[in-house]
């Protein structure tokens, strides 16, 4: 169905082109002054300057030429040349009603869907995933369910962080500690033990200490890098340790973003593009695109309109070693070959966002993306404690995830019990319960923010039950959906939306109709913010409309069932929308 500002933005598209002025004009939009009218048209000031007339009397030239319309029950014209409107009480029910039954709940699919490929989520192997990965994780998982549901055809990756120099860290670190392991005799082609000699807490362990020695000590730090070569080069035991490492890790990780509700399409890593750097990067140099700088290769990508320095993407340093650019070169080249997109998106941190200019610029002129693909970053800013600085652990450390989401849990039932909810149910129940509360407390907390900005996560604000928080979306849309409960235990079912007979009521099905218009400008700006404000102040306007509204006992039946079936509705949005945001509202609380 048509959302209902198209609607009325034909509707005054006709009349400004009867007035004999340019259709455009004609663009309506929910009004900023709803005590003036429900919707506004502000086209008349800027045709005014284009036609060089009076916008206020271009205004009433177009409101004159307005057709018949059931749609209208009062337009004016206000101030300099604003046309206010006022759409009809029946009308509006019976559009809200039509979204109602629309099984997309009114929202359109884009006109035509594309084929995207979404990277996202970026953790390392061999290391726990911790609070740095959250913000890609939220906000790539938001907007791999919001391109989705608007038509397009997703495919995520992970891009496990799983080649380079860290492997050959955690190579030599393992070699040190148990050095008669089969993996490190280079005559040995294997078969190798199928159990690996690590576990991911030893992981953890060992590669702080490597990391430390190889800084500390420049022959560790060379044996890292003739580890790393010979792993590249394909030395059986190296591959077959490296491959331990990543299946224990791969296991780990999936179990983190399982617990976040995050999931991918495809689960690769850097070293899935490694066979191509090699053809890659002599296809550069035979091109011309790849020139040598200081022992190093380079690929030069500033342009003559460059206001600032783009300095050239480095290909392969003095020693011969690739580094991020190359692997994300040839990670981009891959996918345009093998999965045909119209458009590659990345969700990584804004302080990438030069290294990604660089990535897609070498791309093009290397016509590794041809044009008809289009490259898009996506940037987030960081994640703060109350004072301002990043979120780390009491001790100062870098908070894991896990300790995150144990800590958000056990605020979340602490909570639950303050407000006295949920008692009586059974403690897995009440788990379950506690786990999607932390989940809504950090997702709305980290989306309610454009991803571009840095922002403060305070644990005892965003987790309370009022506010702007997840927790106070998800005790309105139970507190609705037991609405209907009780009624249904009555016998009462939603009926027929009649035309509303209060202000709230009516504030409410105005609110109800901004969804297509949200939906589609989320989509547009890569915004999930947008979402989480739609929502927000759809709880707040049910909230009005439930105080305002007696529903359990009104004692006109039609008038109940009327208001059963909005508060349906607002049910539906709300699920829908926290569907999108990836939070899931439980059916009882």
């Amino acid at each position: 169905m048509q959302p209902l500002t198209d609607q009325l933005s034909e509707l005054f598209g006709d009349a400004f082109a009867a007035a004999g002025y340019a259709r455009d004009y004609g663009e309506v939009v929910p009004n900023n002054r709803p005590d003036l009218g429900d919707f506004q048209c502000n086209g008349a000031l800027a045709a005014a300057g284009r036609y060089g007339k009076n916008p206020r009397a271009l205004a009433t030239e177009v409101v004159d030429a307005l057709p018949s319309s059931e749609m209208l029950d009062e337009v004016e014209v206000a101030g300099p040349g604003f046309i206010n409107i006022r759409v009809d009480d029946r009308f509006l029910a019976d559009f809200v009603e039509e979204m109602a039954e629309d099984e997309r709940l009114g929202v359109p699919l884009a006109p035509q869907g594309r084929r995207l490929v979404l990277d996202f989520g970026g953790p390392n192997a061999a290391k726990y995933m911790h609070v740095g990965h959250l913000r890609s994780s939220i906000i790539g998982d938001s907007l791999q369910r919001l391109l989705t549901f608007y038509g397009d055809e997703v495919i995520s990756d992970v891009h496990l962080g799983d080649w380079g120099l860290q492997m050959g860290m955690l190579i030599t670190e393992i070699e040190r500690r148990h050095p008669d392991l089969a993996y490190f005799d280079p005559e040995a082609e294997g078969p190798f033990p199928e159990e690996s000699p690590v576990t991911m807490d030893d992981l953890q362990e060992y590669y702080p200490a490597a990391s430390a020695r190889t800084k500390a000590d420049p022959e560790a730090m060379e044996a890292a890098r003739e580890a790393t070569r010979q792993l590249q080069a394909g030395r059986p035991g190296y591959r077959a340790l490296w491959q331990h490492i990543i299946d224990i890790s791969d296991a780990e990780l999936k179990q983190d973003f399982e617990r976040l509700g995050v999931e991918f399409d495809l689960w690769l890593g850097e070293s899935d593009a490694q066979p191509r750097i090699e053809p890659m990067i002599q296809q550069l140099r035979a091109e011309g695109e790849a020139v040598e700088s200081e022992g190093a290769l380079v690929m030069p990508v500033e342009r003559e309109d460059d206001k600032t320095e783009i300095p050239p993407l480095m290909l392969l340093k003095s020693d011969g070693a690739v580094l991020y650019g190359t692997t994300d070169l040839a990670t981009l080249a891959q996918r345009v070959e093998r999965l045909e997109p119209d458009g590659l998106l990345y969700v990584t941190d804004a302080r990438q966002s030069l290294h990604f200019e660089q990535v897609f610029r070498a791309a093009r002129q290397a016509g590794l993306a041809p044009p008809t693909v289009d490259l898009e970053h996506l940037p987030f800013g960081t994640m703060n404690d109350p004072r301002g600085h990043p979120f780390k652990t009491r001790s100062g450390g870098v908070m894991m995830l896990r300790e995150l989401m144990e800590m958000v849990e056990e605020k979340a039932a602490e909570r639950l019990e303050e407000i006295e909810m949920a008692e009586a149910y059974g403690e897995e129940e009440k788990a379950e319960i506690a786990h999607r509360v932390a989940l809504a407390t950090l997702k709305f907390a980290d989306l309610i923010n454009h991803r571009a900005r840095d922002y403060v996560f305070d644990l005892e604000r965003f987790s309370a039950f009022e506010g702007r928080t997840g927790p106070y979306l998800l005790y309105t849309a139970v507190r609705a959906k037991s609405i209907l409960r009780r009624a249904a235990e009555q016998g009462l079912q939603p009926g027929d939306l009649l035309p509303p007979a209060v202000a709230e009521e009516r504030e409410l099905m105005l609110y109800l109709t901004r969804l297509p218009g949200v939906v589609a400008f989320a989509y547009e700006t890569r915004a999930p913010n947008h979402l989480a404000d739609y929502v927000y102040n759809l709880a707040l306007t049910f909230n009005r409309f439930y105080r305002a509204c007696h529903i359990m006992t009104e004692e006109d039946r039609a008038r109940q069932a009327s208001w059963l079936a909005l508060t349906q509705f607002a049910v539906d949005q709300m699920e829908l929308v926290l569907d999108l945001l990836g939070i899931e509202v439980p059916e009882r609380m």
